[in-house]
């Protein structure tokens, strides 16, 4: 795996879409908070008991941009499809300190 936060970042991506929680894990903090439309600083804990096991929601899950903003902070739009067959685009803002996801702030985008 890429050791620079994009590189984290894509392959926290990758875990999510496997379902793979034991891979996921080590790439965040302790400290981790995330942030969406419908969750307001949750913890690690959190994180991974609501959000983490809804990838089985998606029919398809694609990136369209990923880059390295500054050294710590890696923006992310994508697009997705849910088995209603609506699709959705989000841009998550991500920030990596020490090859660990720190914060993740998603803003919705709406249908696509």
């Amino acid at each position: 795996m890429n050791g620079s936060p994009a590189g984290v970042v894509e392959a926290a991506f990758r875990h999510y879409w496997s379902q793979d929680r034991e891979a996921a894990l080590p790439l965040y903090a302790d400290d981790f908070t995330f942030t969406s439309p419908r969750d307001d600083h949750i913890d690690k804990a959190a994180f991974f008991e609501r959000c983490f096991p809804t990838a089985h929601r998606f029919t398809e899950h694609r990136i369209t941009h990923l880059v390295a903003a500054d050294e710590e902070l890696v923006l992310v739009h994508y697009e997705y499809e849910l088995s209603s067959g609506e699709r959705y685009g989000n841009v998550e803002a991500i920030t990596v300190r020490d090859g660990l996801i720190r914060e993740v702030r998603v803003f919705f985008g709406g249908r696509v």
